[in-house]
């Protein structure tokens, strides 16, 4: 068994390691949409494994959406083995990174070091905790090099997408289940000191309201489907927005406004395009689609929660004249938490409370990530997401992690890996 300060000083000794290997990533734009340089990002991780024993295999998301020739969906797997029969670890990190967006005063892809904090787009989210995990795994292979069971770290594609290219891809072939993973840390950006024990549900749906073309200097003669869709704006507003609120959740989401269910209008469209110089088209619009997008409680079933939208829109066929829809599933997950007393979220713990001499916080995540596909494909749930940076920054212009948290996490995953690794799950 290897000793926990020598292994907490390994991880103390790499910080440069650490900062120069984040950048490494970051400097790679593997944005998505539409998916760029996915492959190339793959290689910066795999080769770093490869040279440190461990076997690398790269997997492309054939078939999933949005995988193209020009696009392919690739993801690296790294596996090493131990000197003996024990638990498998693995880390997760996806690759991808949103748009840039407006407003840096910095270049986003750079890997500006500045007081103490390492800037660009993936930064936060979630490069740094990859590369945390790295060096958390270096410094236990340094350190006891005779561990037993097995390691290992992917990169995956697609998480900011629904990552069906990635996580979801590979645990269909088998790549999250037991017998060959035991437990999984994956290294989201929740803040240093809270494990984030899983997430809320989601169902993403489209309504479409139906209504009859005509010339709009004469509306009388057509019938506006936007007005129909006014009307089931007005029935959120005054029915399902009040009943969604006055629902509370036992699980431990953050923020506290999401303990509560919630309903997104996500976009609307109406009606022809604007033509030249924006130019309207004279026309009673005979359809409008509302995307919506509904995160329910672990207290709710799925089949309720689309029950009572459909339910909002049934009544409305039947009360105004004319009223025609169509509801359509995009995307659906149900909530998943970890239990508390599961072997990732102790060790995890442990570990918070040895390195920052504090008790973790153990929080659901509003929105779903990758824990999502592991639970419901691979049946593994002794899953967590555990990692370096500030989620409000996720996203945002100016994205940046601190130094300091990066080292601190690493600290924490080196020291649960080396408690899980003898835990069989």
């Amino acid at each position: 068994m290897v000793d926990l300060d020598t292994l907490r000083a390994r991880v103390r000794s790499k910080e440069q390691e650490l900062v120069a290997f984040a950048q490494a990533l970051i400097r790679v734009p593997s944005l998505n949409p539409p998916g760029e340089a996915y492959l190339e990002v793959c290689e910066v991780l795999g080769n770093r494994l490869k040279a440190r024993g461990f076997q690398v295999e790269y997997i492309r998301g054939e078939g999933a959406p949005g995988d193209s020739d020009r696009y392919p969906r690739w993801n690296v797997m790294a596996r090493r083995e131990g000197k003996s029969h024990g638990a498998c670890v693995h880390f997760n990190s996806h690759i991808d990174v949103v748009e840039v967006g407006h407003g840096w005063t910095i270049d986003p892809f750079a890997g500006t070091v500045r007081d103490g904090k390492l800037y660009g787009r993936g930064s936060c989210d979630m490069k740094g905790g990859l590369a945390a995990s790295v060096i958390a795994c270096e410094a236990l292979l340094e350190a006891w090099p005779d561990y037993p069971g097995a390691i290992e770290i992917s990169g995956t594609a697609d998480e900011e997408s629904g990552g069906y290219g990635g996580v979801a891809h590979l645990a269909k072939m088998g790549l999250f289940s037991k017998p060959r993973v035991d437990h999984v840390i994956i290294p989201e950006p929740l803040n240093k000191d809270r494990i984030c024990l899983g997430h809320r549900g989601v169902w993403w749906a489209e309504i479409e309201t139906h209504g009859h073309i005509a010339h709009g200097s004469m509306p009388f003669l057509g019938d506006n489907a936007i007005n129909h869709m006014g009307a089931v704006i007005q029935a959120f507003e005054t029915e399902l927005y009040p009943a969604l609120a006055g629902r509370h959740t036992a699980m431990p989401v953050v923020p506290e406004g999401a303990r509560s269910s919630t309903l997104n209008i996500n976009s609307i469209h109406g009606g022809p395009p604007e033509g030249v110089e924006g130019l309207p088209a004279p026309v009673v619009p005979d359809r409008a689609r509302m995307v919506i997008d509904r995160r329910f409680l672990i207290e709710e079933e799925l089949k309720d929660v689309k029950g009572e939208v459909r339910g909002l829109l049934d009544r409305l066929a039947a009360t105004r004249p004319d009223f025609r829809y169509d509801l359509r599933d995009i995307f659906e997950v149900i909530p998943t938490q970890t239990a508390e007393d599961a072997a990732v979220v102790q060790a995890v713990a442990h570990g918070i409370q040895r390195v920052l001499g504090k008790t973790a916080e153990l929080v659901v995540s509003p929105g779903t990530y990758d824990q999502k596909h592991i639970a419901r494909i691979g049946h593994l749930h002794d899953c967590i997401a555990y990692g370096p940076g500030i989620l409000d920054l996720a996203h945002q212009p100016d994205e940046f992690v601190g130094i300091e948290d990066m080292v601190h996490s690493a600290e924490v995953m080196a020291l649960a890996l080396s408690q899980l690794l003898q835990v069989r799950g």
